[in-house]
């Protein structure tokens, strides 16, 4: 099923995000940790790719796996730096025979001292355009609500989101944030810009403080004061502060679906028991 008629369906969209080992003796962990969550049954569950191809080779496998045993469809990451064009061309060969449908184009992590010889790509929409060519998949794409952390501004990281949804971007999905505020105003000024494809808002549910440290190291995500308060207050209490943060990521979900956001995106990390419990705070929602 592609994931696009899925979104523009006229019930809530819930989908969970899982990831692959990043070596094979935490393959068997991972993936009871993720036979878990597709038992949940979400409209979708989102596969990613690792840093400079680092767990790629499982990508497609347990895509492949959560589709067939569950019959939930997934979204199977592809990044593209450190990537050639033939590269890609085998990944998505591997994805066709897998019947996997739906492929969250994405440039990846980028390392700076990394040498760039031999690279066929360097941003997202080259990568978009790649997959638009081949034919046969639904197109997804990230975007970040309070700006790529690489872009000189807001204004020149929107206009590069254009360029992606122009190359063929059905969809796109947020990076976290805590704040519904930020996708509201957001949302208003990439529809000014001309960009009108759904956009899937990624809710993070903060379960510890290691966590909150890794989000804002990596993103700069902004943390409103309501959140810090949550944080100081149960942070240093770990059966508090995962309760206290799924309930402040459902109230955020509630809001969203109030306001017709159409799909609603779980960082999960392969937390089963964070999935299970955000689905059951939204049941008769959902529904």
């Amino acid at each position: 099923m592609k994931i696009i008629d899925r979104i523009e369906a006229k019930k809530p969209c819930l989908s969970f995000e899982v990831f692959p080992p990043k070596t094979s003796d935490h393959y068997q962990t991972i993936q009871e940790a993720t036979e878990s969550i597709a038992s949940l049954r979400p409209d979708f569950i989102s596969v990613t790719y690792g840093a400079g191809g680092g767990t790629s080779d499982y990508t497609v496998e347990i895509s492949s796996h959560l589709q067939e045993k569950f019959g939930v469809p997934t979204l199977a990451h592809l990044s593209c730096i450190h990537s050639s064009h033939q590269g890609v061309r085998k990944q998505l060969e591997e994805m066709k025979k897998a019947k996997i449908e739906n492929v969250l184009a994405l440039r990846g992590d980028m390392d700076k001292d990394a040498p760039r010889a031999g690279w066929d790509y360097h941003y997202a929409s080259e990568l978009v355009r790649e997959i638009k060519n081949y034919g046969g998949f639904c197109i997804g794409g990230a975007c970040y609500p309070e700006s790529h952390p690489e872009s000189a501004s807001q204004a020149e990281d929107i206009a590069h989101l254009k360029e992606k949804v122009d190359a063929g971007c059905e969809f796109l999905t947020t990076q976290m944030f805590f704040d519904n505020n930020i996708y509201y105003n957001f949302l208003y000024k990439i529809r000014e810009a001309g960009i009108t494809v759904p956009v899937v808002a990624g809710i993070m549910p903060v379960t510890n403080l290691k966590q909150i440290k890794r989000i804002t190291d990596l993103s700069g995500t902004a943390l409103p004061q309501r959140f810090r308060y949550l944080l100081d207050r149960f942070g240093s209490t770990p059966a508090a502060m995962k309760q206290a943060g799924i309930i402040y990521a459902s109230e955020q979900i509630i809001d969203l679906l109030a306001n017709d956001v159409p799909a609603i995106h779980v960082y999960s990390m392969n937390n089963a028991s964070v999935a299970a419990q955000i689905q059951s705070n939204l049941s008769e929602i959902i529904k």
